[in-house]
């Protein structure tokens, strides 16, 4: 262990004898520096990479410039986020029978790298229904392989990086991230002669975009590939189906963690906060401020400036974190909503809707970080896995289910979906302060 990396460490994770080690194994003591460095590289780069390719902001604007049927555009936010979770059960219980589990992350990651090269060869070859299916597809194998992540890191984590630290290496890697990508979105902002001449030009820019995305992906593989994991327990495996059903028992024989995950079920308000205002802002009258740098911009300020603040709160109190969040994304909402529906004219304001957008992304982070370190801090190494997989699984459940807020929105209008949201919100908030405090046990 070099005396850099420790110099790093101490410096990063506020350690300074790197010899905080709550409920990790006495043998990964003394790797917690390179460990922590290799997660927080690993996490900075595809953090990144996300912000490149959200399928919030990103992939619909792509498929609109390239003349794709709005068809696939509808379908992207819901492809995403459930199929990177749903099959997580089956992964868990396989990953379960393996002692190193970053060998999972390592090639989930690849897998992220290689659909995303796929885009680009579409981008290059296809274009209207043909590019619309590719990128589904493509999609689709992104999502899978990033669920296969999702198992891994939470489990890699539990046994590498001590309780205490961990929501400050998520805030740390959210905070970096940010900040690269407020360069990116700085950098499409000044080039509008780049960004918005003909087709061949803007498929250009996504081609850099998704294979700069890409090589991100296929780097952070590499660094992953260096954490010091010590093997951990294999027993508990079987049949994946067959333990995945027993899995979701823990719903109701672990009152806490059915607490958490109805929490965490909640708390999708703030992941469906951000397109709907974007949606109450461009009808409006503002277009402007819905442009991909400006959107960017908001996303990577928000990142930049809020990872840090989470993470560090939520190494005392991350139940306290999820509530603030959720507290956050239902006022915004609701300030969204009133100025929607009575003066829309300030909405359509360039300075107040980018705060608006700001505020929603940092609650949203404040959402993805008070949660995972709730996740990871309130499980053992041996029910690590499985927790985040069954909580993930349902996760992409209630994701799956948003597709309704599309037919809601049809038949009653924005106002009420966004409504809908403002109470789930709510509940949310009142139900994280009453989970107990897992930082302290």
């Amino acid at each position: 262990m070099s005396k850099l990396t420790d110099r790093m460490y101490g410096y990063l994770a506020e350690d300074e004898d790197a010899r905080v080690c709550k409920d990790i194994p006495e043998s990964a003591c003394n790797d917690q520096p390179q460990a922590f460095l290799a997660h927080l590289w690993s996490l900075t780069l595809t953090k990144l990479g996300d912000s490149l390719v959200s399928a919030r902001l990103v992939l619909p604007w792509m498929l609109t410039a390239l003349g794709a049927p709005s068809i696939f555009i509808s379908a992207l936010v819901p492809l995403r986020e459930s199929l990177a979770l749903l099959p997580q059960l089956f992964i868990a219980q396989q990953m379960r029978q393996t002692p190193v589990r970053k060998w999972f992350w390592v090639i989930g990651s690849i897998g992220q790298a290689f659909a995303l090269v796929g885009m680009v060869v579409a981008i290059l070859i296809t274009q209207g229904v043909l590019l619309g299916w590719a990128v589904v597809i493509l999609l689709a194998l992104f999502s899978l392989s990033r669920g296969v992540c999702s198992v891994a890191i939470k489990d890699v984590q539990g046994k590498t990086i001590s309780k205490t630290r961990r929501g400050r290496l998520s805030g740390l890697a959210a905070s970096i991230a940010g900040s690269l990508s407020l360069v990116t979105a700085l950098v499409i902002i000044f080039a509008p002669e780049v960004t918005n001449t003909e087709r061949d030009g803007e498929a250009w820019v996504f081609v850099v975009l998704l294979s700069f995305a890409a090589a991100l992906w296929l780097l952070a593989a590499v660094i992953y590939a260096r954490v010091p994991e010590v093997p951990g327990a294999t027993e508990g495996g079987g049949n994946a189906l067959v333990e995945a059903l027993k899995s979701i028992r823990l719903l109701w024989t672990d009152k806490h963690f059915g607490q958490f995950v109805l929490t965490r079920a909640l708390l999708v308000a703030s992941a469906f906060a951000i397109p709907y205002i974007v949606v109450m802002i461009q009808r409006s009258g503002d277009g402007s401020l819905t442009g991909l740098g400006g959107l960017m911009l908001a996303s990577g300020l928000a990142g930049m400036l809020a990872g840090r603040f989470w993470g560090r709160w939520s190494d005392s109190a991350s139940h306290h974190v999820m509530a603030a969040a959720a507290c956050l994304a239902t006022l915004i909402m609701a300030v969204a909503l009133v100025l929607y529906i009575w003066q829309p004219d300030y909405l359509a304001q360039q300075g107040l809707a980018g705060a608006l957008i700001f505020m929603a992304a940092v609650a949203h982070h404040g959402a993805r970080v008070g949660r995972k370190t709730y996740l990871i801090d309130m499980a053992t190494q041996e029910t690590r896995a499985q927790f985040t997989a069954v909580s993930n699984t349902v996760i992409g459940l209630v994701l799956l289910l948003g597709i309704l807020l599309g037919v809601l929105e049809a038949y009653a209008g924005v106002e009420a979906v966004v409504g809908l949201l403002i109470v789930l919100g709510g509940i949310a908030a009142a139900r994280a302060l009453r989970l107990p405090n897992v930082q302290h046990d």
